[in-house]
């Protein structure tokens, strides 16, 4: 998939799971609870040793059905090791002006971090994909991504943190973009997994046509 059907797929699911596994067995798992709920993207952290295996392992079961990103991604040399992984998407919770250019480089979507108007703007004009509200979107919720598209509403937000079943709606009617979720699509058996996802996807369903 190019950049551009790679970033209009991310808004259109809207949603992406946030996963930190130990196993390639687990990681499985998640991702086939995650599609049959109706969620195909999955972030893999780099906080964990084994990223760049899942994501390889991932992509080499899944393939197109699931589109599998890299995420804590803070220098150049992680960003190029988790591209040539197979990552199709770079998240992390800071702006790097090397992994950006990595991305570029490769036509891979990059979505930094950011808490201010100054770090968004730059990475946008760097060529950024989306805006990470990280950590912020935790402690003002909701409300944030219309606060940040006041002034500027063409900035692409993806939230990471602090969306659940009761605010997610809230979310999508203020404009974000995209958002990262945990738990919800990480936790349990395959089947409480597929059973988050449907109805996380449900409440974006709505949203948007409401």
């Amino acid at each position: 998939m190019s950049r551009e059907e790679i970033i209009l797929q991310m808004k259109e699911t809207g949603i992406l799971g946030i996963v930190r596994v130990k196993t390639i067995e687990r990681a499985y798992e998640i991702a086939q609870g995650c599609l049959d709920g109706g969620v195909n993207i999955l972030e893999i952290s780099y906080t964990n040793d084994n990223a760049g295996t899942i994501i390889q392992a991932l992509k080499e079961k899944f393939k197109d059905r699931l589109i599998v990103g890299a995420g804590t991604v803070l220098e150049e040399v992680t960003a190029r090791l988790a591209i040539m992984n197979g990552a199709q998407f770079i998240i992390a919770p800071s702006y790097d002006q090397g992994v950006q250019e990595i991305c570029n480089l490769y036509q891979i979507p990059y979505a930094p971090g950011c808490t201010s108007y100054t770090e968004a703007l730059t990475a946008l004009k760097a060529g950024a994909s989306f805006i990470k509200a990280f950590p912020i979107s935790n402690f003002y919720g909701p409300q944030l991504s219309k606060i940040w598209k006041v002034p500027c509403p063409q900035v692409p937000i993806m939230a990471s943190g602090g969306a659940n079943f009761e605010n997610l709606e809230q979310w999508i009617e203020n404009g974000v973009d995209c958002i990262g979720i945990g738990g919800l699509l990480t936790k349990g058996k395959k089947e409480d997994i597929a059973k988050n996802a449907k109805r996380l996807t449900e409440i974006i369903t709505k949203a948007k046509e409401g």
